[in-house]
C-alpha cells in the first residue's frame, strides 16, 4: 500500500467523509434494518453521518487521509464531556424522516450499553470506502489516534457494528466489554462493545 498521510479533517470536508461512513455503512446488518430500502439507504445515511462529523471536527477529533477516503471519528468522555449536538433530533428527524424512530431506537440501546465510571474516548465512527477496503486504512487510522492515547493514558471505546469490524478491533488491542446487544425490533445482535485499555509504556533498563 502506498504511505498514506493521516491528518485532521478539515470542517468543508464533513461532507464528503458523511458519504464515506454511508458508503461503508451502506450493507451492515443495522442500517438495512433502520432503512430497509437500499435506495431510501442512499439518501438518509449521508446527512444522518454527517450530523456526527461536523460536530466531531467542531468537538471532538476527525481523522482522515489525503484521499478522503477513511475517517475516524472521536469524541472524549472526560468530566469537562462535550456538548450536546445542537438542536439533534429535529436534525435526525430532518435527515431520517419517515425512519426516525428506528434511528431513535438505536440511539437508546448505544446509550444504555456506553460504560460510566472511567473517563475515555468513544470511537463513533470508523469508516473506509469500499474501495479501499482490506488495504490498512482503518488500522492506520487507528494507529494514529492509540498513539496519543497511549502517551496519555487514555482508555478507549467503540461499538463494532459487524463481525468483520469486530475482528479489526480484537487485532488492534481492544476487548469485548460484556455481550453484543440488539436494538428492539432490529438485527440481534446490533453491535459489539469493545475496550482498550492504553499500551503500557516499555520499562527503562
Amino acid at each position: 500500500m502506498a504511505v498514506t498521510t493521516i491528518r485532521r479533517a478539515r470542517p468543508g470536508e464533513a461532507k464528503a467523509l458523511a458519504q464515506v461512513i454511508a458508503d461503508a455503512f451502506h450493507d451492515l446488518a443495522v442500517c438495512r434494518w433502520m432503512v430497509p430500502d437500499p435506495a431510501e439507504r442512499r439518501r438518509v445515511l449521508p446527512p444522518d453521518f454527517q450530523i456526527f462529523v461536523e460536530h466531531g471536527i467542531e468537538h471532538g477529533t476527525v481523522h482522515t487521509t489525503d484521499r478522503l477516503d477513511a475517517v475516524a471519528v472521536w469524541f472524549s468522555d472526560a468530566p469537562e464531556g462535550v456538548p450536546d449536538i445542537p438542536d439533534y433530533d429535529a436534525r435526525v428527524a430532518a435527515a431520517c424522516d419517515p425512519y426516525t424512530e428506528r434511528f431513535r431506537l438505536l440511539d437508546e440501546a448505544m446509550h444504555r450499553a456506553h460504560p460510566t465510571g472511567r473517563s475515555h474516548e468513544h470511537l463513533a465512527l470508523l469508516a473506509v470506502a469500499p474501495a479501499g477496503q482490506g488495504a490498512g486504512l482503518g488500522t492506520a487510522l487507528l494507529d494514529a489516534r492509540h498513539a496519543y492515547l497511549d502517551r496519555e493514558g487514555i482508555p478507549a471505546y467503540l461499538e463494532a457494528s459487524s463481525l468483520r469490524s469486530r475482528d479489526l478491533y480484537l487485532r488492534n488491542g481492544y476487548v469485548d466489554l460484556g455481550e453484543p446487544f440488539a436494538v428492539p425490533g432490529g438485527p440481534d445482535p446490533a453491535m459489539w462493545p469493545l475496550w482498550r485499555d492504553p499500551a503500557q509504556p516499555a520499562k527503562r533498563a
